[in-house]
C-alpha cells in the first residue's frame, strides 16, 4: 500500500474554506487551484480529494478515502459505517423546520398530516417518528425554500445559519431539530501506519484548536495581590511570576480560557492588576 493517507474535503463553500484553513494552520502545505479535484501535500504524507459534501461519508466508508471532513448533518443523513474522530468546532449550523410567515404555529402538531419538503429525509423522519407526528416527507435536492410558495409542501426542513434565506422566501423558523458542525471521520479498517499518521494529524489539530480557545495574558500586579491573581489565572500548570524593576511589583504571565476571558479580566482588575496585555496563541501543546 502507498505510504500516504487520503482525506476527502468538500470541493467548495464555507466548509471547504474552513477545513483547508485548519489544515494549513497545522503546517501542512499543498496546492488547491481552481477546479482541482486532487492534491498532495509537499511536507506531510497526505493526499486531498475534493468532493461533494454528501459523497464524503460514502467515500470514507468504502475506503476510497481514509479520512473526511464533513458536516454532522451529512454524516447522520447518509448513515455510513465510519468512525467520528473529532468535532472541529467550525461550520456550525442547525437543521430546522420552517413554515410561511403568515401561518399561526401552535406547536409541532402543526405538521400532523401535512407535507414537508427537505433534503434530509432520514433526520427529519427520525425526528417526526420520535415525536409521534405523521407527515408526508417530500425529498428534493435543492431550493427547498421555494416548496411552500409553489404548493409542494406546507413546511420545509432545511439547514439554517443566520435565517436570512428563510426571511427572503417568506418563511419563519419554528423548530430546531438538529445541531451540526464539521467533524473529522475515518474509515474503520485503517492499518497501523495510517493510524500513526492520523494520530500525528490529530495532535496538530488539537494544538491549533487549543490555541484558539485560550489567550496568553501578561499583567503587572502589586506583590500583596499575587495570591489572589494566581487563583484567577492558574495557567496550564502555574503562572510565571517575574519581579519588576519597581520594588513591590511583579509581572505575571499565564494562559486564560476564551470562555472565561471577560469575567476573569474584570476580576483581575478588581484584584489590583494593571497593564494587562492579552495576546492570541497560535498553537498550544498540552
Amino acid at each position: 500500500m502507498e505510504n500516504i493517507i487520503r482525506i476527502a474535503v468538500q470541493k467548495s463553500g464555507r466548509l471547504s474554506d474552513d477545513s483547508l484553513r485548519l489544515i494549513k494552520e497545522c503546517g501542512i502545505k499543498f496546492y488547491n487551484g481552481t477546479g482541482k479535484l486532487k492534491s498532495s501535500s509537499t511536507n506531510f504524507p497526505i493526499e486531498f480529494l475534493f468532493l461533494r459534501d454528501d459523497d464524503i461519508p460514502g467515500y470514507v466508508a468504502d475506503g476510497v478515502a481514509d479520512l473526511g471532513i464533513v458536516g454532522e448533518n451529512e454524516l447522520v443523513e447518509k448513515d455510513k459505517d465510519v468512525t467520528t474522530l473529532k468535532k472541529l468546532g467550525f461550520s456550525k449550523c442547525r437543521l430546522s423546520l420552517a413554515i410561511p410567515k403568515g401561518q399561526d404555529y401552535p406547536g409541532l402538531s402543526y405538521f400532523e398530516g401535512k407535507n414537508i419538503a427537505t433534503s434530509y429525509p432520514k433526520i427529519l423522519g427520525d425526528y417526526l417518528k420520535a415525536n409521534k407526528i405523521q407527515a408526508s416527507i417530500h425529498e428534493i435536492s435543492g431550493s427547498v425554500e421555494i416548496a411552500p410558495s409553489i404548493g409542494l409542501a406546507e413546511g420545509i426542513c432545511d439547514i439554517v445559519s443566520s435565517g436570512s434565506t428563510l426571511m427572503m422566501n417568506g418563511l419563519k423558523e419554528v423548530e430546531q431539530i438538529f445541531k451540526s458542525e464539521a467533524v473529522l471521520i475515518a474509515n474503520k479498517n485503517l492499518n497501523n501506519w495510517q493510524t500513526e499518521i492520523i494520530d500525528k494529524l490529530l495532535f496538530r489539530m488539537n494544538a491549533v484548536q487549543q490555541g484558539k480557545m485560550n489567550k496568553y495574558v501578561l499583567l503587572n500586579a502589586p506583590n500583596e495581590a499575587l495570591d489572589k491573581i494566581v487563583s484567577l489565572i492558574p495557567g496550564m500548570r502555574s503562572p510565571t511570576i517575574l519581579p519588576l524593576a519597581q520594588s513591590g511589583w511583579s509581572s505575571v504571565h499565564s494562559v486564560l480560557n476564551e470562555d472565561q476571558f471577560w469575567e476573569n479580566i474584570e476580576e483581575l482588575r478588581a484584584a489590583g492588576a494593571e497593564g494587562i496585555l492579552v495576546v492570541p496563541i497560535e498553537k498550544m501543546i498540552l
